[in-house]
């Protein structure tokens, strides 16, 4: 195959991945947006998803809900569930392990990140967050998502 040819075929086909993506994403991605039409009329800091507890959380996820309410909620709300204005909700598909792994969490704690799917602004470094913070933070993340559905 000729490098035009392959150029091209990688082209058309991240077009097709791209195009299904959106189609699967509802409101065509809208739910990426702080301030999509699906928000109106929603208070400033009120949560953005209905979040669905586990009936139990392992010792670590337990540890790291603590960590969560001190050192995170603030932003992105009770039980990661996002705040309205203020915060994106973790407990969302855009966070699953597949998309973003443990490591950007932790990665997001110590060096900030700049906005990239929300209109939040940019998160700012978690003063004082140790790596074992963030561990037991992502475990109790991940241990809400599975109990939603995010796997």
């Amino acid at each position: 195959m000729r490098t035009g040819q392959i150029l091209t075929l990688a082209f058309v086909t991240a077009a097709i991945v791209g195009a299904v993506w959106w189609l699967n994403t509802p409101n065509g991605g809208e739910q990426y947006s702080a301030g999509g039409s699906g928000t109106a009329g929603v208070a400033e800091g009120a949560a953005m998803v209905e979040v669905q507890l586990p009936e139990t959380l392992s010792a670590q996820a337990q540890i790291g809900q603590r960590g969560f309410e001190g050192l995170c909620a603030q932003c992105h709300g009770e039980n990661a569930a996002g705040r309205q204005g203020i915060g994106p909700p973790l407990v969302h598909r855009i966070y699953e392990p597949s998309h973003h792994a443990d490591a950007a969490f932790l990665l997001a704690a110590q060096n900030g990140v700049r906005a990239h799917h929300w209109n939040f602004g940019n998160m700012p470094p978690v003063e004082g967050v140790t790596r074992a913070d963030v561990m037991a933070i992502t475990a109790y993340v991940r241990e809400l998502q599975r109990a939603n559905g995010i796997n």
